[in-house]
């Protein structure tokens, strides 16, 4: 297996833009995710602005890339649209896992920063980007131009596989 289907995790990006075009198609992967009786429970915030990017620096500890990222995709969960209670955590993992592997695919470089359930991400988030009640911020996405080459690490474990039974 060469990884060229495997998310690598980027923390460094350069100056360069990515284009809306490159967004958007990140946008239709994370959307092309599996959803639980497609329910599709997902809202996206796009922050594009430099200011609101240093902003979330400050509210979430492990995000200190984000200002550096010319965009970062907010991958939201909306409680209105459950039509089976509780899978929307499992259909934004997807969508953010689709949104990674789409990055890679293009070029980009990206990195999952969890937001939810530490609460006091999610009231951070909420109140940073005007998120009503009922939308709870899941994921977070950095995404650019890789700064740094990251190699593939070699994380599969024979031990945690077990076929028919445990």
């Amino acid at each position: 297996m060469d990884g060229t289907l495997l998310r690598i995790n980027v923390r460094r990006f350069t100056d360069q833009a990515v284009c809306e075009e490159s967004v958007r198609t990140l946008l239709q992967a994370a959307m092309a995710a599996h959803s639980e009786g497609d329910e599709r429970p997902w809202h996206f915030v796009v922050v594009e602005d430099k200011a609101t990017r240093e902003r979330i620096a400050d509210v979430h500890r492990y995000a200190h890339m984000v200002p550096q990222a010319p965009v970062a995709i907010l991958v939201c969960g909306d409680l209105t649209l459950q039509k089976h209670p509780g899978f929307w955590v499992q259909d934004c993992a997807a969508a953010t896992e689709n949104i990674l592997l789409e990055a890679r695919s293009l070029g980009l470089g990206a990195v999952w920063l969890g937001i939810y359930p530490v609460e006091g991400r999610v009231q951070s988030f909420r109140k940073l980007l005007d998120l009503p009640s009922h939308v709870v911020p899941f994921a977070l996405t950095p995404v650019g131009y890789p700064a740094e080459q990251n190699g593939l690490k070699k994380q599969y474990d024979q031990s945690r596989v077990h076929f028919s039974r445990w």
